[in-house]
């Protein structure tokens, strides 16, 4: 079919109910939730918090990433819908495992608590069951879904039905020449040579290989770590845990701002829990968990179709806290580009190009396409000139920059690798606007990266840039300051080449409130106003960019949402000035922004429960089935609410999928028109 012009569906409005919200002509169905068996060998889900297993042959929490992977009736991968497919679905987090007890957490032996990675809660000892119940609650599952004449649904118990948890082995890759000094890297108690590591930890955005396996993100990993004793660290190693947010010292305050993981002891395996502590507690790496922090945050590659092989952590991609990876457009006999986002403000873009050029024959090969494309290759971090031009910068001990980088001493290139983050501060990459998931519009092959936000302490008027243009007061009463709403930046490689060293840049589009003012820069309206884009994916079916958003500014407005918007390209808007006010202080920034797009062009599609963010996207190949992920309903409930049996949300429980015990679950959902005709055209 011909691609759509404008869009067809009418504006969903703002909403604040606990529902899932579609335009006038569309359903939904709930694949999984949080807790779902995805085999018969664990009982029904309660939503009581009564369960006794483990949790790790259940759906886990917070989904987030997700992909569709065909097979056929023999179990072989296919790139045709055969109704017949594997779902691969990340969770990122355990911020809400206290709905998943029956009183909340525990720790001191009090119960009632609501923990969240980023707090910091009183020391004590963690219950065994619920520490490893919020272990399990990460990692990626891999479920079979069938078609029928109910639409998509779980087979549970089938042989592909997977939960690859923190605990699931993984093998340690990365360049042929530097791998042994990598391996040094990842060298622990439990693992002596270095060459596997144990399990993969907050997984949030994610990618699809062109050779048809599965790139889970590690994000948000450092909190979960603690020192409980030792002096604090300095030098170098100071220098390189701080970076990544990881503790250096063991608490003073009677504090800790782990889960507390590290406190079970007892029990048959104490090193799942001991992992978690990085204090230095004998003469060698081998003899501690000094370096556990430094087997996360990578791309790690799943084959789904495939049970029994081992996860991959592809170091050659770098180490940081990864939001999602996008491959560019792959052109037979060219190298591969591989577009990732680190989450966090002031952060940066990266770019790995492969070694190796890409053959189309190499499709369906599984792990070993990885170890053929992802093992080998150049490592770059984006600078985005205030010309609307940019540049890509090795990271790379032959980089001046990066060798003779004087707040950190690189002692070769794993290290540069495992520490992407300070060589892309060496090298002079651009800091952003918390770069999140990126995307490929297959029309053109360039580049999208959702830039969800940042703070008044980085953007002030005066200090922005022309790729962060903005700093400003969040107009509806909140006062967040500095870039509270994000946007979406765009980029064309040089002559659309993987291994272009140049590129040029716009930005998409602004979020804001259709009243901000001069802060409305994209002329949004009612029908397609939005805050902090996360989300970014293309359908290859319509060409549609879908837009997802993790919001807390405009909450008060509409919960979180999913809009559709047909792009153009680079270039096809203009230069402005952007006039920023804040507190007394104004300042112009010039920058350039894509042509303004209207209501026929970018509208709501979808408004989230309360408390959710919309997060992870995919179709089948007929365009005629969205999966949407719906993470963290009623994230905002509070331990004494909790107590009292009250919660910000209840949803799916309150939409007739499962108990309706009042406790909000994490789910994926698939949507379909009416008609049965293509979703958004």
């Amino acid at each position: 079919m011909a691609r759509p012009t404008t869009l067809g569906f009418a504006a969903v409005d703002k909403s604040i109910q606990d529902a899932v919200k579609l335009p006038p002509g569309y359903s939904y169905k709930v694949i999984h939730a949080t807790g779902d068996a995805i085999d018969f060998n664990v009982p029904g889900w309660t939503n009581l918090g009564i369960e006794t297993d483990d949790l790790s042959r259940r759906i886990g929490d917070q989904h987030d990433g997700i992909d569709i992977f065909f097979m056929t009736e023999q179990g072989q991968y296919t790139e045709k819908d055969t109704g017949r497919a594997l779902l691969v679905v990340n969770h990122e987090s355990c911020a809400e495992a206290a709905f998943l007890m029956e009183k909340g957490q525990t720790t001191n032996g009090q119960s009632g608590k609501k923990f969240h990675q980023f707090g910091a809660w009183d020391l004590g000892v963690r219950p065994e069951l619920e520490a490893l119940k919020e272990i399990n609650l990460h990692g990626v599952t891999v479920t079979e879904i069938r078609r029928g004449q109910a639409g998509w649904s779980m087979v549970r118990g089938s042989s592909y039905n997977r939960h690859i948890t923190p605990e699931t082995e993984s093998v340690v890759t990365g360049p042929e020449k530097e791998l042994a000094d990598i391996r040094s890297l990842f060298v622990t108690k439990r693992y002596a040579k270095g060459d596997l590591a144990r399990g993969t930890l907050n997984n949030c955005g994610s990618g699809r290989t062109p050779w048809g396996t599965y790139l889970t993100c590690e994000e948000n990993f450092y909190p979960y770590f603690n020192r409980t004793q030792g002096a604090a660290l300095s030098g170098d190693q100071a220098v390189a845990l701080k970076r990544y947010g990881v503790v250096t010292e063991a608490p003073t305050s009677g504090k800790s701002k782990s889960m507390g993981w590290h406190t079970v002891s007892g029990t048959a395996d104490d090193s799942r829990f001991e992992r978690w502590n990085v204090a230095l507690t004998s003469s060698s790496p081998k003899g501690d968990y000094r370096q556990e922090a430094n087997t996360f945050g990578y791309v790690v590659e799943i084959d789904p179709v495939r049970p029994t092989s081992k996860p991959a952590k592809r170091v050659a991609c770098g180490r940081f806290v990864h939001e999602a990876a996008v491959f560019g457009k792959p052109v037979a006999g060219n190298p591969l580009a591989v577009y990732m986002g680190c989450d966090g403000r002031n952060e940066y873009i990266y770019k790995f190009v492969s070694k190796a050029v890409w053959d189309p024959k190499d499709t369906g090969r599984g792990m070993a396409g990885g170890d053929k494309y992802l093992t080998e290759g150049k490592l770059y971090v984006a600078k985005f000139n205030d010309d609307g031009s940019g540049e890509w910068l090795e990271l790379s001990m032959k980089n001046p920059k990066v060798k003779n980088f004087s707040k950190y001493s690189f002692a070769n290139q794993a290290d540069v690798l495992v520490h992407a983050r300070l060589a892309a501060d060496a090298a002079g990459g651009t800091p952003m606007d918390r770069p999140e998931w990126g995307a490929m519009n297959a029309a053109n092959g360039e580049i999208y990266f959702a830039l969800t936000n940042n703070s008044a302490k980085n953007r002030q008027p005066g200090t922005t840039n022309a790729a962060n243009p903005r700093a400003y007061a969040d107009p509806d009463g909140k006062r967040r300051s500095g870039n509270p709403n994000g946007h979406i930046v765009r980029f064309r490689e040089d002559k659309n080449l993987a291994t272009a060293s140049t590129f040029v840049w716009d930005i998409f589009l602004f979020g804001a409130e259709e009243t901000a003012g001069d802060a409305n820069l994209s002329k949004l309206t009612a029908a397609n106003s939005f805050s902090s884009p996360d989300g970014l994916w293309f359908s290859n079916k319509t060409g549609i960019c879908w837009i997802q958003t993790d919001d807390g500014a405009m909450t008060d407005q509409s919960n979180c949402m999913l809009l559709a918007a047909i792009p153009g390209k680079v270039g096809d808007g203009g230069k402005i000035t952007v006039r920023n006010e804040m507190d007394t202080k104004t300042a112009e920034q010039t920058s350039f922004i894509g042509e303004t797009l209207g209501d026929a062009r970018l509208r709501r599609f979808l408004v989230a429960p309360k408390g959710a963010e919309v997060t992870g996207i995919c179709e089948t190949p007929d365009g005629r089935a969205i999966f949407v992920n719906i993470q963290h309903p009623g994230e905002a409930t509070k331990a004494a609410d909790m107590a009292a049996g009250t919660y910000q949300s209840s949803w799916p429980g309150n939409a007739g999928y499962g108990p309706n015990t009042g406790r909000p679950r994490s789910a994926t959902i698939v949507i379909t028109r009416d008609d049965g005709g293509i979703v958004g055209a």
